[in-house]
């Protein structure tokens, strides 16, 4: 899937995770990959059944799960969750295909695969929500939890969210008698972004908006103007569409003919993203694109978010996307079912909007909304709302059926469209020969 709201959303902690490295095959937190022949003995006993769960997370992020765990272990008595953090996501799923190619794996991880779980590698979810009064489907984010259903079921659950938001300078936009009504649409942030624009001498000094670099936010805003990626068949890539030219070339003008929004490319890890971030804050931009999970590190004394516009004549469809945790198929039975209990627990509403507040992912059920620790919360930060409420009406992730080549085709399109200021149509076009090849290798198309 695209890294929709750059996956940064999603992986905004990897730059401090250097530092928590706890790799799981030398037994380092537990017995290590090994664990699944002594753990399961204590469903047999009468004592707790051990099982670990795989994740990489560090710095506030870890710690919030951790947190998590050990109030999930001291809840009850018959589950013991002993964590195993790994270096990041990429590091659990390297990890994760090794332990199951011996056959000792974990009996949870935060980790999802579509490839995977057709292969086997991960359990289906269905026997046990069957069995499961308490759970609701449809209090889930149906974007959230659709993403997790291959083939019809239900692999992998949804345990947190991000999606991409306006974060705009409150003050910049009173002076400039601008409010949120008048960035309901992309015209709309458009001729705000203009009035927010200074210029000296022929040259902007302060940019009315910024967004993201990157395919990410132009696909958002592609969705929203009723765009498709592949045909309903799945065998036509759609990108060289008039709803995906016209959307590109808007951005293009804005940044290269207009001059009233720019972006930042390039550098070390996430280096642009946060320079973007800075000129925000620094007033050196109206406001800019970025992830739910930004909202650590914003200063909502001087900022607002909403949510991101659609068109005029289209609703906002930005996509919103879920980390999602999976129970290994080669689990015994009683580790599957007490990593089933461990999963229930973090996605109760209460536990979610916990995790919702204290990291600025989104909670994936709705009913957190009528926590009332999360109502109060809300109530004081109004932007902690807006993430869950946009994934709601949200566009689920793109799955790639080629393994990467048409997102990649796309990310070469972004950068000569932002970039190499190319015509969009010159640039979609291009990959959409590229994707097309790659998606008829796939289809026999």
């Amino acid at each position: 899937m695209f890294k929709m709201a750059k996956m940064k959303s999603i992986l905004s902690g990897l730059l401090i995770l250097s530092f928590i490295v706890l790799t799981a095959c030398s037994g380092n937190q537990s017995t290590g990959a090994g664990a699944n022949e002594n753990q399961s003995a204590g469903a047999a006993d009468g004592q707790p059944v051990e099982i670990e769960f795989w994740y990489g997370l560090g710095g506030k992020l870890g710690d919030e799960m951790k947190s998590l765990i050990d109030e999930f272990n001291a809840s009850q008595d018959e589950v013991i969750v002993k964590p195993v953090v790994q270096g990041n996501y990429d590091e659990t799923k390297q990890k994760l295909q090794a332990a199951i190619a011996s056959g000792k794996v974990p009996a949870v991880a935060l980790a999802s695969d579509v490839a995977w779980a057709k292969n086997g590698y991960f359990a289906s979810l269905d026997d046990f929500i069957a069995a499961d009064d308490t759970f609701k489907a449809d209090d889930f984010i149906p974007a959230f939890l659709n993403q997790g259903k291959v083939d019809g079921k239900q692999y992998f659950m949804p345990m947190y969210g991000t999606t991409q938001l306006l974060y705009y300078n409150k003050d910049m936009f009173a002076k400039a008698g601008i409010t949120e009504e008048d960035i309901k649409t992309w015209e709309g942030l458009a001729e705000a972004a203009k009035k927010l624009t200074v210029k000296e001498n022929g040259k902007t000094t302060v940019y009315g908006w910024e967004p993201m670099w990157g395919a990410d936010n132009m696909i958002d805003a592609t969705l929203s103007r009723g765009g498709r990626i592949l045909s309903e068949d799945g065998k036509t890539v759609m990108i060289d569409s008039p709803e995906w030219i016209e959307t590109w070339d808007a951005f293009g003008k804005w940044i290269f003919e207009d001059q009233i929004m720019a972006i930042h490319s390039g550098g070390q890890g996430w280096e642009y993203w946060y320079k973007t971030i800075d000129d925000v804050l620094q007033d050196k931009a109206a406001g800019y694109t970025g992830s739910s999970g930004d909202q650590g590190d914003l200063d909502f004394n001087k900022l607002a978010a909403a949510p991101q516009p659609g068109w005029e004549g289209h609703d906002p469809a930005p996509v919103a996307s879920a980390l999602q945790a999976g129970i290994l198929a080669k689990a015994s039975p009683e580790e599957q079912e007490a990593a089933y209990k461990w999963l229930t627990f973090f996605t109760k509403a209460e536990n979610t909007a916990k995790w919702s507040m204290n990291t600025g992912y989104i909670a994936v059920r709705q009913s957190a909304l009528e926590v009332p620790e999360f109502k109060a919360y809300s109530e004081q930060n109004p932007h902690s709302r807006q993430p869950l409420l946009q994934a709601q009406h949200a566009s689920e992730p793109f799955i790639d059926p080629t393994g990467g080549k048409i997102t990649d085709a796309l990310k070469v399109a972004a950068d000569k469209v932002q970039i190499s200021n190319m015509p969009a149509e010159q640039a979609l076009k291009e990959a959409k020969e590229t994707a097309q090849r790659a998606l008829d290798q796939v289809t026999g198309g």
